[in-house]
């Protein structure tokens, strides 16, 4: 690959100093990066209606790659409408202890959560049932189900470890029984990967008890959304959260995918160059690793968590570096951590060989 086109979405908040972290880092990659900027702000949205949302996706579905910066719900929710507009189903999650950030919770993390992006109750905001009860309609699909189902279990098998699938299925037998009949079909093609269920009460309490004992784990999209927040308070920073979106294709390949970072637009710390760029710069790590640059991937990651585990950090993880400066400083690490460029054709050779030969 010489080149790389990346959609962003521009936010809100402190989104610009994100993104010029992002451009900084992405500057002393060996790689030619074109990023195709949308305004994605509160103003732009809200004037623009639908059109800005069709302008979004026509540049995602062009490059097929995505960074999406923090934006403010306005009249609609910018997250739940590219998702249903582009069908991203399946949303990857690492919530993984870092070296450097301190914590309440002494255990290793290393939690692996891949949710369901739609359905539940979050497609339906409900309606009111005269004055004293409201209703909502609570939806599971097949579809999306299998496509999570088969995501996990191939990230299982490719990192070694095994799939804790989680719901409430005894209560909830229809909705949540459908989600583990499906995980279970799909476990059929993956027999080498340990699999095993829990009632997602019970997975809450035993994650805090012995982390140890689980890895990817699968669920639904509310049960995902209250697991992934609590993951990122077990390794000490909402800071450091990212996730991957994908959307599929009729071969079940990845059609699209979208990277974006778990905090908020941050208002009150916004232009005032102290917010934390962790999760926006793992993020960029993550889509790296995406378009089979796992060398770059893997040198940004390891740039980033050794400056925090010395302690050259932003001030939310007990730092005293602005945004810039700890940009700044894992830039410089960046010589280190990055592979020689005799070492990095090399592997890319093999990846590519690798690639050719799952085609064939």
């Amino acid at each position: 690959m010489s080149q790389l086109a990346i959609t962003e979405l521009q936010g809100d908040g402190i989104g610009p100093e994100l993104q010029a972290a992002v451009h900084a880092v992405a500057a002393a990659l060996p790689l030619a990066i074109e990023f195709r900027a949308v305004d994605w702000s509160l103003e732009t949205r809200e004037r623009q209606g639908g059109v800005a949302i069709d302008l979004a996706e026509d540049s995602m579905r062009a490059t097929r790659v995505v960074l999406k910066y923090p934006t403010v719900t306005g009249s609609r929710s910018p997250n739940a409408l590219i998702r249903r507009r582009c069908d991203f189903s399946v949303i990857y999650r690492p919530c993984i202890s870092i070296p450097g950030i301190r914590s309440h919770f002494d255990l290793p993390v290393n939690l692996h959560i891949v949710r369901v992006a739609t359905g539940g109750t979050y497609d339906d905001p409900g309606q009111l049932i005269g004055r004293d009860a409201a209703v909502s309609i609570r939806m599971v699909e097949r579809r999306p189900c299998q496509q999570a189902a088969t995501f996990a279990f191939e990230l299982a098998r490719k990192k070694g470890l095994h799939v804790t699938s989680s719901s409430k299925h005894t209560i909830q037998k229809v909705t949540d029984g459908l989600f583990q009949a499906v995980v279970s079909e799909v476990h059929r093609g993956y027999a080498d990967v340990v699999h095993k269920t829990e009632l997602f009460d019970a997975l809450l309490g035993k994650v805090l008890l012995k982390p140890q004992d689980y890895q990817v784990v699968l669920v639904l999209n509310e049960y995902g959304d209250f697991l992934s927040d609590m993951g990122a308070g077990l390794v000490g920073s909402l800071g450091t959260g990212a996730s991957g979106n994908y959307s599929f294709n009729d071969k079940a390949q990845v059609e699209l995918a979208m990277f974006d970072p778990a905090g908020g637009t941050a208002p009150d710390i916004a232009g005032k160059n102290v917010c934390n760029p962790t999760a926006m710069l793992l993020a960029f790590a993550m889509l790296l690793d995406h378009v089979q640059r796992h060398d770059l991937g893997h040198g940004l990651r390891r740039a980033l968590l050794s400056a925090i585990a010395d302690g050259e950090c932003t001030r939310d993880l007990g730092g005293k570096l602005s945004t810039t400066e700890f940009t700044g400083r894992v830039v410089a690490r960046l010589a280190d951590t990055l592979p020689r460029r005799e070492e990095a054709g090399a592997r890319r050779a093999a990846a590519e060989r690798g690639a050719d030969a799952g085609r064939s």
